[in-house]
Parts: C-alpha cells; structure tokens; sequence
C-alpha cells in the first residue's frame, strides 16, 4: 500500500518517511522558535512541582556517549513526569572550575601555568570554559533535550560562588571545617591534592622488596637461642621510594611472629609467612627460635637501615589492618606516605616524615644521594642502597593496580601536606540517616555502596592548590599566623563575590575583603594574609543545591531526584550529601538514580587508544538523535550499557518497525475526524474492541515501567504492541476494511475510531523517548481544534477500564494461538508455491472441542481474520489433512472458489456476475456503485 496516496500528499510531503538527520534540525526550530519549553511552564504553573537537579558535566570538551546517556534519561524522565500533570523545571548546569578545566584550557594553549599571572590564566579559563558551554549547551538540544537552555547555572556565576562561601561559612561555624597534616592522594604532575573521587586505577609495574630492619629494642622477647646474633625486624613494601619516610613498623597485636635463624642473623616476621618468605626471597631458613604474640612487641624499636639518618628509630606498633595475605606481617609505616600510617604514627605519637616535595621529587630530608630525584625514578636507587647496605633480604617485580590521576592520567602518590579538611566526623551519624530514611536508591544497591563510602570516611580534603575556582576564604594573621574565619568576614567576601566574582579575591588585598576593624583573635594584630589554596571541585558542584535550588525560584529544595553514573556515589552524590546534611541535616534530594558506564559491543570501556570510542556527534549524522533516544531508553541503565554500529542498527530496525505501525495508522486515519466520525465503543466490531483492550493494558504496564524507571521494559512492551499485535495481527486484518469499504461505511469508522485512539495514546507514551518522531506524527495529526502546538503537552492518556473485558481476552487469546497454527500451514503451502497469496487460498478447519468452540465464535469473520478468501470450519479433527500443534485441530488447504476480484483480490463466485463491472465482485461492485 501507497500510504502517500491515502494522505492524498506529495511524496516530499508525507512524513515519517525516516531520514531523521535532516529532520530533526526542522522539528527543533520549531520547539525554539515557538518557546515549547517555556509554554510548558506556563502550562502546568502551580502545579506540584517535581524537580530533577541536573549534575553538572564539565566544560572542558565535546559530549561522549555517557553524557549522551545520562541527559537522555533525564529528559525522557521529566518529559513523562510532565505528562502525568507535575510542574517539570529543567535548569541545566555545567561544573567550570579546577583542575579538568585548567588542564584542559593549558594544553589547548600549550602554555606553563606557572608563566602567567593568576588573573590572567582565570581569565583564559574563564573563556575556556564559556566556549565549551556554548559548545556542549547545542550538542545537547541537538539531542532533543527540552529545559532552560538560555539560563543555565554555571558554578563560575558570582551568585554561585557566593552561595558556595556561605555553604563553607556555615560549615566552618559549626567546627566542621579544619586545617591539619595529613597525607592525601596527589598528583605530583598537576601539583595538586586530589579527592578520592579523582582517583582511577590502572595496571603499574612495581618493584618489591624485602628489607631488614634492625631490631634494638626487644622488650626482652628475644629467645635464649639467638646468643648475640643480629635481629632484624623483616618489611615487605611495593613502594621503595617511601623507605626514606619510615618512622614505625606495624604488628598485628593477635598474629604469632617467629626468631627464624638464617645463618649467622636472625630474622622477624609472622609465623605463618616464614615459608612463603623464605619462597619468594630465595632463603634456606634454618629453625625457629621461639616466638611471640605481636602485642609483646608493642614499644619495641628498630633501627632505620639507613646509617646517614642517624640512628632514627622505628617504633613498633599495633594495629588490626595488618594481614597474613601478603608481606611478611610486619608493615613498613610511613605516616606521611599513607592513611592508615598517619592514623597508627597519630595513635603512636610517632613525627610524621615527608621528605617529597610538590612536584614528587625527594627533598634534602632523604638524604643527599636521593635529593632531586622524582619517586618513581628514585625506587632503583634504593633498592640498590639497601643491598649494598646488606639490609635487602628479596626483590622482584609485580603487575598491579596502583591509582592515578583522572585527568593527567599519571600515577599519584600519598604525600603528607597541610591542607584543609571538611571533617565527616562532626557529621556522619546523621549523613548515614539521611541515607537510610530521607532517600530512595535507584538501584538499591546504590544505598549500601554510599553508606559504606560515608560509614568508613573521616574527613574530606577540600584544598586544592591552584588557582581556577573559588577561594579557601580563610585569612592568617601575619603576626601569629592564626586562621581567622567567622561570620563577618563570610559576609563580607560573599557580599564581594555575589556583585564582582571569586576574582575579587586575587585583585584585592586581604584588607581589603575584610570587615572593617578586623582584628586577630588570638594577638590583636590587624594584618593578615589570604589562602592560597581555592576549594576542591566536588564543593563547588556538591554546593548546587544550596547555589541553585535554593535561588531559582522556579526549582525547589530538596529536589525530587539527582540522576548520574555510578562513579558519583563517591562524588557529586556524596559531596551533595555531605554539605546539606553538614549545612541543613537532610539529604537535598529525595530520589537517587544511578546508571552505568557506556561500553562498546564487547563490553570494553571505550579508549582513543583502542580505537572503540563512538561519539554522539557522528551517530546523529548517520541515524539521528531519536535511534539514540531509543538506544538509552532500550538497555538496562543498571548494568554498563553497551553501544556498536550493529546494535545501532538493530535499534534502527526496531524504531523502523514502531514508526512503519504508527504511519501506517497515520495513513489511515487521515480522512477520519475523531469528533465527528467515531464510532461508541459498545457499537464498534469485536476485534476492534479487543485492540483497545489491549491498548489499556499496554498503558498499564508502559505507566508502571515509566514509575519503576525500567524504560528498557516499556521500549520492549511497546515494540511489541506495534510489531506483533498491531502489524502482524490487528492492522493487517483490517486492511480489508480499510480499503475496500466505503470512506463511511461504520465498519471501517469502527477500525478508524480504535486506530485513533491507538495513535493518540502511542505518540504520548513514546514521545519521553522518540521526541522528535512523535512531534512529526502530531503535527501530521488530524487534531481538534483546541488540540495543544506540540505533543510535549500533551496529558499522560487514562485508563479506560470500561475497555477491559477478560471475556474478549480469553477469547481472542485462544483464537490468535489458533491462527498461528493455520497461518503456519498457509505459510508451507506459499513456500511450496502450490499458491501464491493468502487470497488464493480456501482453508478448511476440521475442529474439535475447545479448537471448535472457539472457531465457531468467530465464524463468521473467519476469511477475513485469517486472510484468505473463504473458509469452512468442520466438526471432527481427523478428516483434516495437515496436523497441526493442537490435537484438535487440522487443517485442509484448498484453491479458492470463484475468480479473483481487481479491487479487493478477493476470490468470489460472484465476480463476472455483475454486468456493469464484471471484473468486481458483490461487495465491491456495490461499493463502487
């Protein structure tokens, strides 16, 4: 069938005709220049507001599939929500501060960060950052995205980092908020301390050695057996170059450790690692002298192996961490090169040595042979050292994951720095009830993975040391060197902020952002210097609820639902978490939805370097946005989604499939006036009552899959719907009707009035996803008058449960089982080519039982059901010839009767009757008149 000929249109003109590349660009013009976005608020003012909170990409490139992804989601979600009748504010955000951004703008200009003044690189940042937002803000509408594009919120706007300055205040008011010596992950590349959230990991090769501490002070534990013998204390480590920062060697109070002899020394270590020891080193041990309890050795002492430290001691401690996996039992501590040595150096009150400095080089406090050199160069150098100092008991090199930095992609270190600390002590208990009480989690494994992230941290390091992003706003006393930060000087630096910018703090001097009459706490003295440091980046964006919901008067707080990949529990979600319950004690969101990560159809994480990334940009070109709205409405979001040019391909199978049912009811009904021309439910023909019955049904479980944010059920449902029960069944039953009978006969307005209603339930439960193909079917739409200018205003379609009738189910539920066996008998007889059209055919139905029963309900209607031209239904399953799958049914299939008719191609024993038109049968010879 021609379906341009039933629209009476052009070919250029009839729609749907796919090529969505060079459609869509039309159809967005249109949503901006007739404002659709704007006149759904307008729409649904004063109504129950439901907010999603956009997490803000950074600026700092063109967009990836995961963005793709996660922005999709996000408006297939608020497009539905809208449609149920909520009030659906969008304000997109960007994240335009801290190292990404800077990384990315030096690169671009190839330029020494340490070349140019600080206003002036935040000023090239700034530029950088605008011209990637401008860039991403299209490549995002291109992707059929509605919100409020024109006023997005940027974290570089004054009025946000104002906000950000009061979130800080607020949390330094309430002692939340200090300065200490701690290591932290850096990245000794980009000079800078670096959150967890910043930390990947990556395969490294690592050299590990076995080294001999000696043991000088045994708390007279040493058995009888040693008889003067040297003792040495045995560490295993996989970072050499942290040897120099050793100050303690760690125990585990409850392990038994062993005096082992070998040779003419002593050797400490675990008792159930001798012999893997003695493995990996390449030992003949001899036997064990004694042993003890690791609590007997706590207060112990060794002796640094190197002699230029002058004799420094290494304390022995005590602490559960320590494990029998690997090593030797005995934990090389380092406070200044680890966490769970500063806690034990801490607990000890052992001095904490850090002899690296910012940019990862060893410092003269390493002594001499090592000054210079970077970290991962000096760890040959040591171990060389060591052996010539007789202290390397084995080495050899292994393959593990060790951390790197997500932006420069090199490998960090942990490096004990003063920095500022936002302390989830003074606050967890109540983070981890917000968790528990105030929030769902979309999946629910969400809610543990954040509740141990929260249960297991202690402080936040939000100190970074550079200079794109709002400052530390902390002054120090030039005198005493005192922090002074207090209600006023927030005021006043935020007053600042609100009318000039976060650069207000690098133009101005520190008497100049102060109140006036400042005055030290501590000594009196009236001069003060400003922080160097600005705020980690995660505050800025972890700041938005405060900094946007709290100020857009259209948005509201806490919003209904954050929406991000997986990879945000450690970040934007929890950093939001962290600074609202800090700030207000609850959560700023109700809903949490997690998805994630884009792969390739192998299930690999797309890399340049591998050759698999597939970018948004060039996807559009070839298929258009909406197979790419498909693409994330079709897959389990709970799971890595995967995405190829083959599955690119099946989706545009599938969406050709859907659009070819939704045309082809588009065709169909364009003579057909909803208003005037429907038919009464009660008054319409049974098969079309059953396609609306199940078009309540599919509302149904489309509704809840929408609920549920299971899109992949509802792409499935509605695939379906479209494929098997309309085309392969419903629409090609009554083709006959559609197309033979008169334009007003009531049969064919019966197949009209459901198609329509069909139509115009479908286009408002895909349009979340195909946008912009269900904006081309509305406006191609026989509409009423008063009918809305785009299907994105559209309310969500009722259920109409007087359309239910299970009887009718039943029924056609049996008949369609029936059907598939006898459509699978006509199919054989056209492969066997004994005929060719189903209209050829005559079938004969030899029945019994239920098979008769439910063939005799429908008797009538049979030829046209099943599509061939007549059709006998006998009593008794054995005369048939050709069994079917059923015991109680078989089938005969014989020529037609009569000639075949040239309009309906029908074969009839009335056609060469008539003598006005000899070529047409009854039914048509009357129509035609």
């Amino acid at each position: 069938m021609d379906y341009s000929k039933t629209l009476n249109l052009p070919e250029t003109e009839f729609p749907m005709r796919g090529n969505l590349p060079k459609r869509e660009p039309d159809l967005l013009k249109f949503w901006e220049d007739n404002k659709i976005y704007e006149k759904k608020q307008k729409l649904h003012e004063g109504h129950t507001k439901w907010v999603l909170h956009d997490g803000p990409p950074y600026a700092n490139g063109h967009l990836h599939m995961g963005h793709a992804l996660n922005k999709v989601l996000k408006d297939i979600i608020i497009k539905y929500k809208y449609a149920k009748g909520f009030d659906t504010p969008y304000v997109p955000g960007w994240d335009t501060h801290g190292m990404p951004i800077e990384h990315a703008c030096l690169n671009a200009m190839g330029v020494d960060r340490h070349s140019m003044t600080a206003l002036d690189l935040r000023a090239k940042c700034d530029a950088y950052a605008h011209e990637f937002v401008d860039i991403q803000r299209e490549e995002f509408k291109r992707l059929g995205v509605l919100g409020d594009w024109d006023h997005p919120y940027l974290t570089l706007h004054h009025s946000f980092e104002a906000e950000q300055i009061r979130v800080f205040g607020a949390m330094a008011n309430k002692g939340y908020i200090y300065k200490g010596l701690k290591p932290v992950y850096w990245c000794p590349h980009c000079e800078t301390a670096l959150a967890e959230a910043e930390i990947e990991y990556a395969d490294q090769k690592t050299p590990t050695i076995y080294v001999k501490f000696p043991l000088i002070k045994d708390n007279g534990k040493t058995p009888e057996g040693v008889n003067g013998r040297p003792v040495y204390v045995v560490i295993w480590t996989t970072t050499p170059w942290t040897i120099p920062g050793n100050m303690a060697v760690t125990l585990h109070p409850d392990f038994e450790y062993s005096f082992v002899e070998n040779g003419d020394e002593v050797l400490f270590m675990a008792s159930e690692l001798v012999s893997n020891v003695a493995a990996e080193a390449g030992l003949t041990l001899g036997k064990v002298l004694g042993t003890v309890k690791g609590r007997e050795m706590e207060f112990a002492e060794c002796e640094h192996p190197f002699p230029e430290y002058n004799h420094r001691k290494s304390m022995i401690c005590l602490a559960d961490y320590v494990d029998l996996e690997t090593g030797t039992g005995c934990v090389h501590t380092a406070g200044g090169h680890g966490d769970v040595d500063y806690l034990t150096c801490l607990k000890y009150n052992v001095p904490i040595v850090c002899p690296v400095d910012e940019q990862g080089r060893m410092t003269a406090e390493a002594g001499e042979r090592f000054k210079g050199l970077f970290v991962f160069d000096a760890n040959v150098p040591i171990l060389k050292y060591i052996a010539e100092l007789g202290m390397l008991l084995g080495k050899k090199n292994i393959h593990h994951q060790y951390a790197h930095c997500w932006r420069c992609k090199n490998p960090i270190i942990y490096r004990a720095t003063e920095q500022w600390f936002a302390s989830v002590d003074g606050f967890r208990e109540a983070a981890l009830h917000a968790i528990h009480n105030e929030v769902k989690w979309i999946p629910a494994w969400g809610e543990p993975r954040i509740h141990n992230m929260i249960a297991d941290r202690h402080d936040w390091c939000i100190s970074r040391q550079r200079v794109w992003g709002v400052p530390i706003p902390i002054f120090y006393c030039e005198k005493c060197n005192e922090p002074l930060v207090n209600e006023a000087t927030i005021d006043k630096i935020a007053n600042i902020f609100e009318q000039e910018g976060s650069d207000a703090w690098w133009k101005y001097e520190a008497d100049q952002l102060l109140p006036e009459g400042t005055k030290c706490p501590k000594c009196g003295h009236t001069h003060f210097r400003k922080e160097k440091d600005i705020m980690d980046v995660w505050f800025d964006s972890g700041s938005s609820h405060m900094g946007v919901l709290t100020k857009r008067p259209e948005l509201e707080w806490p919003c209904a639902m954050y929406l991000e990949g997986s990879d945000q529990h450690r970040g934007w979600f929890q950093s939001s978490l962290l600074t609202s319950v800090a700030v207000t004690g609850h959560a700023p969101y109700k809903y949490v939805l997690t998805h994630g990560y884009v792969v390739d159809g192998d299930g690999r994480k797309m890399s340049k370097s591998v050759g698999n990334v597939i970018a948004p940009q060039d996807l559009i070109k070839q298929y258009g946005a909406d197979i790419i709205r498909l693409w994330a409405a079709s897959a389990d979001y709970k799971q890595d989604i995967r995405i190829s040019k083959e599955i690119m391909k099946q989706l545009s199978d599938a969406y050709r499939k859907i659009r070819n049912t939704i045309r082809y009811i588009l065709g169909n009904t364009n003579d057909f006036d909803y208003e005037n021309n429907k038919v009464a439910f009660a008054d319409m023909q049974e098969l079309d009552q059953w396609a609306l019955m199940r078009l309540q049904q599919l509302k149904k479980e489309v509704e809840a899959a929408y609920e549920a944010y299971d899109f992949h059920v509802l792409f499935h449902a509605i695939h379906n719907f479209c494929t098997v029960e309309m085309s392969s069944f419903y629409l090609d039953i009554i083709k006959d009707r559609l197309y033979v009978s008169k334009a007003d006969d009531p049969a064919r307005r019966s197949a009209q009035t459901a198609m329509y209603e069909i139509l115009n339930d479908l286009i408002v439960m895909l349009s979340p996803v195909l946008s912009f193909t269900m904006e081309e079917v509305w406006q191609f739409m026989k509409k009423p008058a008063n009918a809305p200018e785009s299907v994105q205003m559209l309310p969500w379609p009722e259920v109409k449960a007087e359309y239910i009738n299970e009887a009718l189910e039943t029924k056609f539920d049996n008949f369609i089982a029936i059907r598939s066996e006898v459509t699978k008998v006509l199919e054989g007889h056209r492969q066997n080519k004994t005929i060719g059209n189903s209209l050829e055919a005559k079938v004969v139905l030899y029945a019994e039982g239920e098979a008769l029963e439910i063939l005799k309900s429908v008797e009538k209607d049979l030829p046209t059901l099943i599509i061939v031209s007549q059709v006998e239904v006998h009593e008794g399953a054995a005369e048939g010839e050709e069994a079917t799958g059923r015991n109680d049914l078989k089938v005969t299939v014989k020529p037609a009767d009569g000639h075949k008719c040239e309009r309906c191609w029908t074969y009839s024993e009335s056609v060469g009757k008539n003598e006005a038109r000899p070529d047409l049968c009854d039914r048509c010879a009357a129509v035609v008149g």
